[in-house]
């Protein structure tokens, strides 16, 4: 009886997984078609370069699309691993298709805001969401995003910044086919793309390291522990004006933790000592 329940769900969560995947394609797939192709830049994205090789290679965007993306995709699956390797195969075969879809929905769709630059904008703004959603799945639609995983995991190197690093490769590309005013967009397109990129994602799984000295000690512990129901570490600290003994405590906490912890220390001791530090990643053994 536990198996069966078991297996229903991990049946629901990779439908559920499925499903996120899909739709942050879909959004992706969106904003390559309706914003990138009429604004005839390359801004970070294998769809960029795609739409640069659409005027030397007779084939329609999806397919170049396709083709490029194999190619990362293999290296990609034997780098990051396997489950970002499936869902990445996933993503590759689904963006394609959407491109394709819209391309027979919507054929010769021409730009909504009949501006160059703002379409390079909305194409920012609308891409980072999607990119945001598989990255923090542990997944990428492939072609640059592979790349800048990679340099993500061995270089060390935030996911916007080796997104605007390899991206600058392609938006140069642009230089071939388009007027200088294209390839400078396509250039500030792919770096706010990075900034753009990082705001999301880090923002979504940013931290906060808080230390605090305050008269209240006991009962501020009890707080964190029995209320945030989050850890936290004791130092002794020595006051350099009088040689005063305190402790001081620091403690991890996401963003809702945050502002109740703040909200305790201002109505029990306004005169508590704190400094914030924001905490981008950790690695920790969970208690068991």
């Amino acid at each position: 009886m536990k198996t069966k329940i078991k297996t229903k769900t991990n049946y629901l969560n990779v439908l559920k997984e499925t499903f996120i995947l899909t739709v942050a394609v879909a959004i992706i797939a969106a904003a390559v078609y309706f914003f990138l192709v009429p604004s005839h830049t390359s801004v970070s994205s294998i769809s960029g370069l795609g739409i640069v090789l659409t005027n030397f290679i007779p084939l329609p965007l999806s397919a170049i699309s396709m083709i490029l993306n194999i190619a990362l995709l293999i290296i990609g699956f034997f780098t990051c691993g396997r489950e970002f390797g499936v869902k990445t195969v996933y993503t590759s075969i689904m963006l394609p298709f959407f491109l394709w879809l819209f391309e027979m929905i919507l054929p010769d769709f021409g730009s909504m805001t009949n501006s160059q630059e703002l379409d390079v904008l909305c194409y920012i703004l609308v891409v980072s969401v999607g990119l945001s959603i598989l990255f923090n799945r542990n997944a990428s639609s492939g072609g640059l995003d592979i790349i800048a995983k990679i340099l993500h995991k061995y270089a060390h190197i935030d996911l916007g910044k080796a997104m605007s690093l390899s991206g600058m490769c392609v938006a140069l590309s642009a230089a071939l086919v388009y007027d200088k005013k294209t390839v400078v967009l396509s250039i500030l397109g792919t770096y706010f793309n990075g900034m753009v990129l990082d705001h999301f994602i880090f923002d979504h799984n940013i931290k906060r390291r808080v230390c605090i000295i305050t008269k209240k000690e006991e009962e501020l512990r009890n707080f964190i522990i029995h209320d945030l129901h989050s850890g936290a570490t004791i130092y002794e600290s020595i006051g350099a004006y009088n040689m005063q003994k305190r402790n001081e405590i620091i403690t991890i906490v996401d963003k809702s933790e945050y502002q109740k912890l703040m909200n305790y220390i201002t109505k029990e001791d306004p005169q508590a000592f704190v400094t914030v530090y924001n905490v981008s990643s950790m690695r920790y053994q969970p208690k068991l």
